[in-house]
């Protein structure tokens, strides 16, 4: 009964060491080629499947650069893990070799550490051609190409057509705000009362009135006093009468309105005026005080005797008349005696 007993206590310890030797083999590694066959400089991926237990560390050797002499790795990708039967555990992971010799390679295996134990996988060929050339024709023998020119793609020049156009905006608003400044505006372009426009009878007695404020001759500017004076005349005579005087000459002014019948009692006021005006102007001359009051005293007169009728209803034609006529005569008188 003893010698049963321990012979079968030997057969047990032998088939947990074998059965322990087994389970540590478990691990394997395979490897494959998309391509078996490439020609210089072209590229091909190599497979590697590693299955493993589930729980069990393995580390994949992978070299980092050559396989072998002649072969180079240019690329490796990630581990790729997954679960499959029997609870195990497959990591798949690729390298992009490449050759630029010419040979029949036998790449080397690559090797799997599990735990003390290292696996090597099979072994694949690779074979790297050149390109066949027939060297009794060397005619057939051709240069290297010429680069090719991308395809035109607007997308390429968005930063350049975007860049052009912000300069663009960016000039326009300095041009607009340095306009803006120059003429005193205001820079942002809020809409700006507008003042009704007077008629021409009241436009030129109020710059004729704000002109005699200023006393421009009394401080020894006679060209800026007469400028302003002809300037008011001139804008009087073109909304009055429908004259382009501001493009026209004294002597062209005075042609047309001598043939004017409104103009005429007043003639020769205006041409006291544009004639002095000028001598100011282009001869440098210096009037005397009296001429220069003379001058706006003529202005007021020629404006306030050229000032179109007012149409007023019939029954207060009349008194109206004598009122306009009565009221015009004081402003006359005063504006004159100033």
């Amino acid at each position: 009964m003893n010698v049963l007993n321990k012979t079968i206590l030997v057969f047990s310890m032998a088939a947990g060491l074998v059965g322990g030797k087994i389970q540590a083999q478990q691990s394997l590694i395979d490897v494959k080629l998309d391509s078996a066959a490439i020609l210089i400089g072209e590229q091909t991926k190599l497979h590697v499947s590693v299955t493993a237990d589930k729980d069990r560390p393995v580390q994949i050797v992978i070299p980092a650069d050559t396989l072998m002499r002649g072969v180079e790795v240019l690329d490796v990708s990630k581990p790729d893990s997954s679960v499959i039967e029997n609870d195990r555990l497959l990591i798949k992971q690729d390298l992009l070799i490449t050759s630029f010799d010419s040979a029949l390679y036998l790449l080397p295996p690559l090797k799997v550490i599990d735990g003390s134990d290292t696996v090597y996988s099979n072994q694949v060929a690779l074979k790297v051609s050149t390109i066949p050339v027939n060297v009794d024709k060397p005619d057939e023998f051709y240069d290297i190409k010429d680069v090719w020119k991308p395809p035109f793609v607007w997308a390429d020049y968005y930063p350049i057509i975007y860049g052009v156009l912000l300069g663009l905006l960016l000039l326009c608003i300095i041009i607009y705000v340095i306009k803006r400044l120059k003429n005193r505006k205001s820079i942002l372009p809020f809409s700006e009362p507008v003042e009704p426009k007077l008629p021409p009878f009241e436009q030129a007695m109020k710059e004729l009135d704000a002109l005699k404020e200023k006393k421009l001759w009394q401080q020894g500017l006679n060209k800026e006093y007469y400028t302003a004076l002809t300037e008011t005349l001139r804008r009087y005579i073109v909304d009055r009468f429908g004259i382009n005087a501001m493009e026209m000459t004294s002597g062209e002014i005075l042609d047309i309105l001598r043939g004017v019948k409104e103009a005429a009692p007043v003639y020769d006021k205006l041409q006291q005026i544009l004639g002095l005006a000028d001598f100011v102007k282009f001869a440098k001359l210096h009037p005397l005080p009296d001429e220069n009051d003379r001058s706006m005293a003529n202005a007021y007169q020629f404006v306030t005797e050229t000032k179109p009728e007012e149409v007023v209803p019939e029954k207060d034609a009349s008194g109206a008349a004598e009122g306009e006529d009565e009221k015009q005569s004081e402003t006359t008188d005063s504006k004159m005696k100033e």
